[in-house]
């Protein structure tokens, strides 16, 4: 297959048809296929497909149901428990595509939904009377490995007899080689770690139907490439190759011109989107807390009407849930609803009668109220262009809205990447202590009071406070608090989160690559008690890159790669500079490893 002539998989651009469509210059005659313009794009000689989203309009028109794909009916029981109703745009368009059997290139950031694109369609050609290695996906680190193969497991629950197993680093090799021999049809496994079980003929690849590159692009910088087209010249011939992959460097475009048959490319082209009348706002939070947050931020800015965003409808029903159970007027909106309840729902939340609609991105389009006050996203959105639409909702007719997201663990790098998307600024605050909720509850109440003061005749009431207090040992002022505390409810339970140092998310990438040092002897060597610096008793006469030592630390202890600084190599031993609370784990990792076959001894270096 030639990608740099004038050839794709022997056929002539400059045919008249190609695969059934004609070329017209750079568009295929202005066809639009799946509701997307399919323009040719060069990238290094290599004619890729785009696809064009037109911004809002693509999720707002032609959202993919899952229920649509005609997907396996035990899938899509394990899909509906997960509550999921609509497929994310990677999902949306890779999904119809690996059924028909093609080899996929997906280039798509973490977090937009692209483990169950490929997850999918590998489970819906699985055989699970069959209990040899049907499918193989490789990541690069162990964390990931472990993060996929649950994934898989859940897509996968009502397959009975089907096994995914994870094999990395780190873990004891004789227990994943009992598994193996055990059953397993879905292998997801590091590449050092899957070489080593290829070395001891401990996976069978004959009948590997299907082998999905899972983040692509970090395996090469970790300096995977030659296990990579090892692993993958030991595959049969007859396959489907699904590689997915944040960036498209060469390096992908060669390994895709060498091991995969006539690709199709799905990218996400987004166009710049911003909403300028929405000040927005992010809150670090943990799992646990994040209703008790919610209703502290309720409390606190007492949003007229509010739309709250969560990712699946089990999720929806929970917080729904939650805030009844609170004191809130709060009502969900999601695919489960049939349409009479849907207009009822719709109906209270426009009169006022409900103050928060909770609902899911599929559920909330069409959604035109003008009056919302703040969107809350009690789960971060899984595309970019989600978010936008979310926080659409508000700041609407020339009025200005907010925007809340509670963000938990590594979300917050997604969040910066959507702040990125947008061009705008989502500001880091600190979660609302008991003291602020208190004092604003009791302030709000208080004014309400006044009011009720001004514009009442109180005459009769005043006779029956009057009568009780000389009836009862308490004074007026002791009635007045009583009553002040019934109105303000229970309080809150404290948080450790409320003095959580706020970080700026154009910040985290600062840090990040503070992390990384440098490769070439740049690091802060000596100078920085941050890192521990550690001896390795190879170099470069036994053949190692300084690749190689990358992909066997982060393959074996799952940290992840951008985290090694320096690696300074010589003749016959490396050093190498790790953070230093990680230095520990990775000493634990690397005993007994092997990097190219070698053997290998790591400790601690001497100071300096």
């Amino acid at each position: 297959m030639e990608w740099n002539g004038t050839e794709w998989n022997g056929m002539e651009w400059n045919q008249p048809e190609c695969r059934g469509m004609e070329w017209n210059g750079m568009q295929w005659n202005g066809i639009i296929r799946n509701g997307m313009e399919w323009n040719g794009m060069q990238s290094n000689g290599i004619n890729s497909i785009a696809m064009e989203w037109n911004g809002m309009e693509r999720n707002r028109m032609e959202t993919i149901r899952f229920e649509d794909l005609e997907l396996d009916a035990k899938i899509m029981r394990a899909i509906t428990d997960m509550g999921f109703e609509a497929a994310s745009p990677i999902q949306g368009q890779a999904i119809p595509l690996e059924l028909q059997g093609l080899d996929i290139i997906g280039q798509a950031q973490t977090g937009t939904g692209k483990t169950a694109a490929f997850g999918i369609p590998l489970l819906q050609k699985i055989e699970p009377k069959n209990k040899k290695p049907q499918a193989i996906i490789l990541c690069p680190t162990r964390e990931l490995a472990i993060q996929v193969s649950e994934e898989i497991r859940r897509l996968a629950k009502y397959m009975h007899g089907v096994k995914v197993l994870p094999i990395y680093g780190g873990q004891e090799i004789g227990r994943q080689i009992r598994s193996l021999k055990d059953g397993v049809q879905v292998i997801i496994g590091t590449p050092g770690r899957v070489m080593d079980h290829m070395r001891r003929k401990t996976v069978k690849m004959d009948q590997i139907h299907t082998v999905v590159l899972d983040e692509a692009d970090e395996m090469l910088n970790m300096g995977f490439l030659e296990d990579m087209e090892t692993i993958l010249s030991a595959l049969p011939e007859e396959r489907q190759t699904l590689m997915f992959s944040a960036t498209m460097p060469q390096a992908i475009q060669r390994i895709a011109a060498n091991f995969q048959k006539d690709p199709q490319i799905v990218r996400v082209v987004k166009k710049e989107l911003t909403v300028p009348k929405v000040t927005q706002y992010y809150y670090e939070v943990k799992p646990k807390n994040k209703l008790e947050v919610m209703c502290r931020l309720l409390d606190l800015y007492d949003p007229k009407l509010s739309v709250v965003f969560c990712n699946t409808k089990k999720q929806v029903d929970e917080l729904v849930q939650g805030l009844q159970g609170r004191g809130y007027f709060a009502e969900g909106l999601h695919g489960d609803l049939k349409q009479e309840q849907r207009d009822r729902v719709m109906r209270a939340f426009r009169t006022g009668r409900t103050d928060i609609l909770v609902a899911t991105d599929v559920a909330a389009r069409g959604i035109d109220v003008d009056d919302v006050e703040a969107v809350f996203n009690y789960d971060v959105p899984q595309d970019d262009e989600y978010y936008v639409h979310r926080i659409g909702r508000t700041g609407r007719a020339g009025r200005e809205g907010k925007a809340f997201n509670l963000v938990v663990g590594k979300e917050v790098y997604k969040l910066r990447e959507i702040q990125r998307y947008c061009k705008t600024r989502i500001i880091p605050q600190a979660i609302p202590s008991l003291d602020d909720v208190t004092s604003i509850k009791a302030d709000k109440i208080l004014d309400q009071v006044g009011e009720v003061l001004q514009d009442s005749d109180l005459s009769k009431v005043i006779d029956i406070v009057e009568k009780r207090v000389l009836e009862e040992d308490y004074t007026t002022l002791d009635l007045a608090a009583a009553l002040l505390k019934m109105m303000m409810g229970e309080e809150g339970e404290e948080l450790l989160e409320e003095n959580r140092p706020l970080r700026e998310l154009e910040d985290l990438e600062d840090e990040s690559r503070r992390s990384r040092g440098g490769r070439n002897g740049r690091g802060s060597r000596g100078r920085n008690e941050d890192v521990a610096r550690l001896f390795i008793n190879i170099g470069k006469n036994q053949g190692i890159r300084p690749g190689d030592i990358l992909g066997a630390i982060a393959g074996e202890s799952g940290m992840p790669g951008r985290m090694v600084g320096s690696i300074d190599m010589f003749d016959n031993y490396t050093f190498v500079e790790v953070p230093r609370e990680h230095a520990d784990v990775v000493l634990q990792a690397m005993r007994g490893a092997k990097i190219k076959g070698k053997n290998v001894h790591m400790e601690k270096a001497n100071r300096k």
